[in-house]
């Protein structure tokens, strides 16, 4: 960079989305206005949530899950590519990533609605195929074969992160980091030359601590583990994330599985299968898929252990350090 780093202004903007905030990172000039970033990066991440929403009656994606059977569906080009990536992750992973998960989380309770009991139970005994099985796209449009509700929160906020990605880049950003929760994506480099920094949280309910420390150039990285969000059933805490086999939680899964990749809805969706693979089974679709992988696991004793894939990951320090952009 012909610039020294004194000459730039660093600007950290954000702003509410998806029951979380967006961030972005970056240095500019000191002439450059961020309002204009500010509202296009906005603009964005609201169209994505406007579209692939669970939580919004109204949203695109819950129009289609509406839809008729066997009827052809518009839906909009964000939805429709990050469903195709979502199909493609799909049976790649021979569907332990499955975007048909809809009627199961919202039984669980992981959806606007409360858990119930009975819906719980249909969940479970109702035959399930993967939604790469029943979805048909044709152009902008989409149909169903079978009947199947869509979820798209194993993609979606990685999707999202790509979009504010886009954007900067529009204007002309290109050394940046941005994320929304635990999802980033860095481009380019810090003004110093040297990569942006990411802390891969250890995997504890009780409070927020680094694991290990990430450095990274023109990559995504996305964590799925059972820490954040749970229910209890019988006293044992039950994760989030979705067995399509079984319709329920995962009742054995790694702590944590941490995955990066070229986009975040790619590291979103990989660390999503992954997670429901487990280690020994992801840490081989991992390597097959070239995939840089992270898996944390409890012990007996209540530590944690870690499982490698990757060059990424094996020359990392485990070290607590600041979130990247401190």
């Amino acid at each position: 960079m012909s610039k020294m780093s004194t000459d730039l202004v660093r600007h950290a903007l954000n702003g509410p989305t998806m029951g979380t905030r967006w961030t972005a990172l970056f240095f500019a000039g000191p002439a450059f206005d961020p309002a204009p970033v500010q509202a296009q990066l906005q603009a964005a991440v609201d169209q994505v949530d406007a579209q692939m929403s669970t939580w919004t009656p109204h949203s695109d994606l819950m129009r289609l899950n509406a839809a008729p059977v066997g009827e052809w569906h518009d839906i909009p080009l964000d939805l429709a590519q990050v469903v195709d990536l979502g199909l493609a992750i799909g049976r790649a992973s021979g569907g332990a990533f499955d975007i048909g998960m809809g009627d199961p989380v919202r039984a669980w309770g992981f959806g606007p609605d409360a858990a119930d009991p009975q819906s719980i139970r249909a969940a479970i005994d109702a035959p399930h195929r993967p939604a790469y099985e029943v979805l048909e796209r044709n152009g902008h449009q989409i149909r169903k074969s079978a009947p199947i509700a869509l979820d798209l929160n194993g993609i979606a906020k990685g999707y999202g992160v790509d979009r504010l990605a886009d954007v900067l880049r529009d204007h002309g950003i290109v050394d940046a980091l941005v994320g929304i929760d635990g999802e980033m994506r860095a481009t380019g480099l810090r003004p110093d030359g040297t990569p942006w920094t990411i802390a891969v949280e250890a995997p504890d309910r009780h409070r927020r601590a680094p694991h290990s420390i990430l450095a990274l150039e023109d990559a995504a990285v996305a964590t799925s583990g059972d820490y954040r969000h749970w229910v209890t059933v019988n006293g044992r805490p039950l994760s989030h994330t979705m067995d399509p086999a079984r319709g329920a939680p995962l009742r054995s899964s790694p702590a944590s599985v941490t995955v990066i990749a070229p986009t975040c809805a790619m590291a979103d969706a990989w660390a999503t299968a992954l997670m429901v693979l487990g280690e020994k089974a992801g840490a081989r679709l991992a390597r097959q898929q070239g995939l840089d992988t992270l898996f944390l696991t409890r012990d007996d004793a209540g530590g944690v252990q870690s499982l490698a894939v990757g060059r990424l990951f094996s020359e990392q320090t485990a070290a607590p350090a600041p979130v990247a952009g401190d």
